[in-house]
């Protein structure tokens, strides 16, 4: 493909003004090279990590030069994948990215595919050394972080992308045109489902919650190492097949149950098409028994953003653990559909209704008042009237967007500028999982009314891992 052959001037020079904390620190900086190559740390190689680096690979124009993962198994993994394609794996392996990112010093990137509890430090050390840094979603774990995140992102310049890759999608693009062009009148309710965390009762693939902490402990594996995958989380012993590799996600020390590994996907379209930001509260009005350890079995929780100028207050329905909305508040879908969707969004609007019916926000019906059915977006008579107003990313690939930005060709569509109020509001909502009654947000002072809420803020720092 017709790739650039150099970092444009904009790029270099506002890389220049880090070069020398970069340098001093023995990190990565993306000014080391004017080539048009993109030199890219992983950590995490396994899991999510092989839906991303072998993506961005297979983009062109990228050279891993650094692996790390605390499982030899997903490094040899990667090793395989290379052979495979007949690749030379010519990288270097690390079971610790601390190691990693002060030894390497070539890196322009590094794509962090770890379990939620790692995001933060591993990019936050990445951006201080001058890294441009793809996190999989949810961007971190805890409300500090993100505020912390975005302010090392704009301190040290950096690009940054959360891994919520429907956003680079034509649908969802049209989607949110569609949504600002006012189609809907003024919209108060919004309600998202997802069927995580099982996928459906008794499927194996997903994880179980809520769990209560296993007793005991057994050998760790010697392929592994547990106290770097514990890394900044208080340390507890390892048990076979509770945590690693998938289990992790129920956990509150280690992940963000369904609501984080979902609703990045699944909200995105009504948090852009509305322009929501600012959280005001946040309220489980529905949950199963509470464990100590891990999110809940279900929940509906009902997540309050404030008014946006003259678009009025939003009310946002969450639903996990193979809840959904009544059947009764989408007429217009049921007879559309026959059902409602196993997984997706509704938002509902003085003039209309618009459902999206997938995780990613791409495939989308709309119905307006006294339309019986409703029809998809390229369908509808009201929808063509509606401007193109959103570029479209190169082979809708949220990679290549990500890539092009690291060489000074555009932005990011996950950059900090939307993740982070994004997975704010993601995460109060996570709060409101663990805490009985509203929490009510004070976005202002990153504070709420609620003590318990507000202890949860700021992630546990293990000795050793300070960031």
């Amino acid at each position: 493909m017709g790739m650039q052959t150099g970092f444009s001037r904009r790029v270099f020079l506002r890389g220049a003004a880090l070069t020398a904390g970069a340098a001093a620190l023995k990190g990565c900086t993306y000014t080391r090279s004017a080539g048009e190559t993109v030199r890219l740390g992983v950590i995490g190689a396994g899991g999510r990590g092989m839906g991303n680096w072998p993506a961005m690979v297979n983009c062109g124009g990228v050279r891993i030069t650094a692996m790390c993962d605390v499982d030899t198994t997903f490094l040899d993994a990667a090793k395989k994948w290379y052979a495979d394609k007949g690749l030379k794996a010519d990288f270097t392996t690390y079971a610790d990215y601390r190691k990693m990112l002060e030894t390497e010093k070539g890196l322009d990137a590094v794509v962090v595919s770890t379990p939620d509890h790692t995001h933060a430090r591993a990019a936050i050390q990445a951006m201080k050394l001058g890294c441009h840094v793809y996190v999989e979603k949810p961007l971190v774990r805890t409300v500090w972080e993100a505020r912390y995140f975005k302010r090392i992102a704009k301190e040290y310049g950096v690009v940054t992308q959360m891994g919520n890759h429907g956003s680079a999608k034509d649908g969802l693009r049209r989607g949110v045109e569609i949504l600002r062009s006012g189609i809907l009148g003024n919209v108060r309710e919004v309600h998202v489902w997802t069927n995580r965390p099982e996928i459906s009762p008794g499927n194996t693939w997903g994880w179980k919650q809520p769990l209560p902490r296993p007793e005991g402990a057994d050998p760790v594996p010697p392929e592994m190492s547990w106290d770097l995958w514990l890394g900044t989380a208080p340390a507890r012993p390892f048990r076979k097949g509770v945590y690693h590799r998938i289990g992790w996600r129920a956990f509150y020390d280690f992940g963000t149950g369904a609501f984080g590994d979902m609703a990045c996907h699944t909200m995105n379209l009504a948090f852009r098409g509305l322009e929501l930001g600012k959280i005001v509260s946040g309220e489980a009005v529905e949950i199963s028994e509470h464990f100590d350890d891990t999110y809940p079995k279900f929940s509906k929780v009902r997540l309050t953003y404030a008014a946006r100028g003259k678009k009025p207050q939003v009310e946002l329905y969450w639903y996990d653990g193979y809840r959904k909305p009544a059947a009764e508040i989408m007429p217009q879908v049921i007879a559309t559909l026959g059902q409602v969707p196993t997984t997706g969004c509704l938002i509902i609007g003085d003039k209309g209704m618009l459902v999206n019916t997938d995780d990613y926000g791409e495939v989308s019906y709309l119905g307006l008042n006294g339309e019986a059915r409703m029809k998809s977006l390229d369908k509808h008579e009201a929808c063509r009237a509606v401007p193109v107003t959103l570029p479209r990313v190169r082979n809708q690939s949220q990679y290549l967007e990500f890539l092009d930005a690291c060489r000074g060709q555009g932005t990011t569509s996950s950059s900090t500028t939307h993740s982070v109020p994004l997975v704010e509001s993601m995460l109060v909502g996570c709060m409101a999982q663990r805490i009985p009654g509203k929490i009510n947000w004070d976005a202002s002072k990153c504070l709420s009314d609620n003590a318990q809420a507000n202890a949860l803020i700021k992630p546990h720092i293990r000795a050793g891992w300070a960031y």
